[in-house]
């Protein structure tokens, strides 16, 4: 096992990422390569990048990941607000959606915080 695969936000980037192909699921076919891929790109991007970050040597290097990773959630969130307007998403997807974004983005600020505290405690 990985060390990446123990982290809950690695896990519940995972999930988002399920839910955001399942939702994309029921896009129409032309938008295959235009929002439903965009989607489902940046959902993917937001576990790689917690998986490659943990990789580094520093926690400097890991820290610049997870803000990676934080902006793929938001980049999610403003598409959601498009296929939402398009009415690709019903509002209750979007609701779920939006809350599972603004959780994975909590949880990343946490880790955050909690890599930068171990770099600023030490000698």
């Amino acid at each position: 096992m990985f060390n990446f695969e123990k982290l809950d936000v690695w896990q519940k980037a995972i999930d988002f990422a399920d839910f955001v192909y399942s939702e994309t699921r029921k896009f129409p076919a032309e938008e295959r390569f235009g929002l439903t891929n965009q989607l489902r790109r940046a959902a993917v991007s937001i576990s790689s990048n917690i998986a490659e970050g943990s990789s580094r040597s520093s926690k400097t290097d890991f820290v610049r990941f997870v803000e990676i990773a934080t902006g793929s959630v938001f980049e999610v969130a403003s598409q959601a607000f498009v296929a939402r307007r398009q009415q690709f998403l019903d509002d209750n997807s979007f609701g779920e959606l939006y809350a599972a974004a603004e959780e994975l983005s909590r949880m990343l600020s946490g880790l955050r915080k909690s890599l930068l505290s171990t770099l600023n405690s030490q000698p």
